[in-house]
């Protein structure tokens, strides 16, 4: 693919455009946020060309870097630049609504939902994330072409792989990029700054400062007057706030901290609590629409009764807000940053460095969790040719992933 530059780089969308994309990538997109970012890659990167690998790739590791949801953060980053602040709301809601309703409608009528479980699901469930492993690995060879293009980045991404493999969860990521930043500060050449094409988000610095000061505010004061008022809406909004934005590492590693805020205190069942997070792995989007299922079914405190619709949509907002606030600030430091030589080398560093985490992971949790048999592997390998040397649509073989899954589990 040729890169873009600054002549053919398409002019602003629309909201509805925005909206369309990522609607349709949030009722498609299986497989975790390392998925989601394959997803996104082909979308974005491939299909549309709102941007290049290197801008892509600058977005995945700043979002790595911060606190929140980091394919949520991506996608938000993508509709600001594409079409203002409209757009990235419309690409929050087009990715995260359809998980998050899908989720909320569990948790009114968990008894009935219970017995639609069964093989037929568990192939189907299979069957995407075979379909996940393919789309990563699509990911990582386009990527590793255009980040990774002589010796000392594929070196890298390379040594990046084998640490982060070597040293799984948020220490291991954090290493591979602050390590990759390092090396590549001083061992690599600045790349050049054409074919890494930035779209303006229309947020200043200024604007930016406020944002992260809100993003920290709220971290503080929420549980200040969460106490003083003794709401208990409030409390769950606090509780809930507190994990979106201490966590590192993604959707899985929300899920525990949820798990020690509404447990304890009886606001929801440990039972309840599994089956949750048991219905989040199987439905698309991002896995900390998890929040919306806590929202609607836990007793709220000082409520006495599930909070329904209302409570999913506010557990929702209250667990997203943090990430999304923290990446919409950081975005015109980043771009500014970036323009100096010295990280223009770091970031090509970074760069390698994120190519390595996406070949660790492949290797990883997301084969490990759909590679059981040399079957599994013939199937991998087959939706991998069908994506790259046919130009199959995700959303086509991950439906027909869905299906041939659960004809497999009924037999």
């Amino acid at each position: 693919m040729k890169p873009i530059t600054p002549d053919s780089a398409p002019g602003p969308g629309s909201v509805t455009e925005v909206f369309g994309a990522f609607l349709r990538l949030g009722c498609t997109s299986f497989g975790g946020p390392v998925a989601h970012l394959g997803y996104f890659r082909t979308e974005f990167v491939e299909r549309r060309r709102w941007l290049d690998d290197g801008a892509y790739a600058d977005l995945v590791a700043l979002c790595q870097f911060l606190p929140g949801p980091a394919s949520s953060q991506v996608g938000f980053a993508l509709g600001l630049q594409r079409a203002g602040w409209g757009g990235a709301l419309a690409a929050w809601l087009g990715f995260t609504m359809p998980s998050a309703m899908l989720l909320i409608g569990l948790a009114l009528g968990l008894a009935q939902w219970a017995g639609a479980t069964g093989p037929a699901a568990a192939g189907a469930l299979h069957g995407l994330k075979l379909v996940a492993v393919a789309v990563v690995a699509q990911a990582l060879w386009g990527m590793a072409r255009s980040l990774c293009p002589d010796a000392p980045r594929a070196v890298l991404a390379t040594a990046a792989a084998l640490l982060a493999w070597a040293v799984p969860g948020v220490a291991g990521q954090w290493g591979v990029i602050v390590l990759g930043g390092l090396v590549g500060h001083w061992v690599l050449k600045p790349p050049p700054l054409v074919p890494c094409v930035h779209a303006s988000t229309g947020v200043g610095r200024r604007s930016g400062a406020v944002l992260l000061a809100l993003a920290a505010a709220l971290l503080l004061l929420l549980p200040a007057l969460a106490t003083t008022s003794g709401s208990g809406w409030l409390q769950a909004v606090a509780v809930v706030y507190q994990a979106g934005a201490l966590v590192f590492g993604g959707g899985h590693v929300v899920l525990p901290l949820l798990q020690a805020g509404v447990v304890p205190p009886g606001w929801i069942s440990p039972e309840a609590f599994m089956a949750g997070y048991g219905a989040t792995q199987a439905v698309p989007g991002p896995l900390f629409t998890f929040a919306a299922y806590l929202g609607a079914a836990m007793h709220w405190p000082g409520a006495g009764a599930a909070g329904g619709v209302t409570g999913g949509l506010l557990m929702l907002l209250a667990v997203f807000l943090p990430g999304l606030l923290l990446v919409a600030g950081a975005l015109p430091f980043w771009e500014t940053l970036r323009q100096r030589a010295g990280v223009q080398r770091a970031m090509a560093g970074i760069n390698a460095a994120v190519v390595g985490l996406l070949a660790a992971a492949l290797a990883g949790p997301v084969g490990g969790a759909a590679l059981h048999t040399l079957a599994d592997l013939a199937l991998a390998a087959t939706a991998l040719v069908l994506l790259m040397r046919w130009r199959w649509p995700p959303p086509v073989l991950v439906l027909l992933a869905a299906v041939s899954g659960a004809g497999v589990g009924m037999r």
